[in-house]
């Protein structure tokens, strides 16, 4: 029993990191239809300018408290990866808006591995140790154990997530959203600036992921230029999992499929002596994906697509 409570903490955990990402992905396309398969990139580049900030900032004023130093590191990031997915999004999807959907499709990849390739060109494709700046002591809970980071992760998900929602349904940006995804042209009439709304989507998408990368880096103690593709294709099935273009499906989706990996590789895992271990963790992701795809192709929360004039 404790290995099972010890797996719903990590499931959680994990499960709140690709919420968070997730979001972005689902945000993305209900509003204009684009899967952004760069946005695991942009979660890298996030986590790798945190640790750049930390580095810097431990070496010019070391009598900083530490979470201090992360929460500068932190906003650091979520400057950057705003600039970065706002630029994308302007020169590399704004011009193919109108164009068949496999042409975005095929930019996004692109997108993604011109990404990885100046991470390693700027950063080195050494991985990083990630410095742990809050204490490392477990907390003992009921049997399990539970880190400050893995506690913090939990937090700063809730705040993002509930900060999200309000600004989605009780903003003036939030109704534009909404309009812009109902019907762009006729949200146009009416006087919402789809373009600034789409920009807008992307910087708020981009804000999320460099949260995520943030924490991620912090829960496995590591960075490197190839660490955001993996979690976005996770994200991306967690997505898809709750609904892809319902913002509560992806938060579903996303914890859903965190508590199924960890306990697929640590619970099942202990049952079946290991065959089925952390080893073969991202096999319980694809099964939901191909499960979820077959049986119900709109989610499990499902979308109301809206017809467009």
């Amino acid at each position: 029993m404790d290995v099972f409570l010890q797996q719903i903490i990590n499931g959680l955990v994990l499960g709140s990191m690709y919420a968070l990402i997730a979001l972005g992905y689902t945000m993305v396309y209900g509003i204009i239809n684009l899967i952004n398969f760069a946005h695991g990139e942009v979660l890298m580049v996030g986590a790798l300018t945190s640790w750049s900030v930390i580095g810097t900032m431990r070496e010019g004023m070391p009598g900083m408290p530490a979470w201090m130093v992360l929460v500068m590191a932190t906003l650091v990031a979520c400057l950057v990866a705003s600039v970065l997915n706002y630029t994308i999004e302007k020169l590399a999807y704004r011009p193919l808006r109108n164009s068949p959907k496999l042409a975005p499709l095929i930019t996004a990849i692109g997108m993604s591995i011109l990404l990885q390739t100046l991470a390693m060109i700027i950063w080195k494709p050494n991985y990083k140790p990630y410095p742990t700046l809050l204490p490392a002591q477990p907390i003992s809970l009921g049997g399990a154990s539970i880190t400050p980071t893995q506690i913090m992760i939990l937090v700063v998900t809730a705040l993002s997530l509930a900060v999200l929602m309000w600004v989605v349904n009780s903003t003036k940006l939030g109704r534009a959203m909404r309009a812009t995804s109902e019907n762009p042209r006729v949200a146009g009439l009416m006087g919402v600036r789809p373009d600034v709304v789409i920009s807008a989507t992307f910087i708020i998408g981009a804000v999320l992921a460099a949260i995520a990368g943030v924490m991620y880096a912090s829960n496995y103690g590591t960075a490197h230029h190839s660490m955001g593709f993996l979690p976005g294709l996770k994200a991306f099935t967690a997505a898809v999992f709750g609904g892809i273009g319902n913002l509560s499906g992806a938060v579903v989706g996303g914890i859903l499929l965190g508590l199924i990996e960890a306990i697929g590789s640590g619970y099942i895992g202990q049952l079946t002596g290991g065959l089925l271990g952390s080893h073969y963790t991202d096999i319980f992701a694809f099964i939901v994906l191909i499960i979820v795809l077959t049986l119900r192709p709109s989610g499990i929360m499902g979308e109301r697509v809206a017809d467009r004039a």
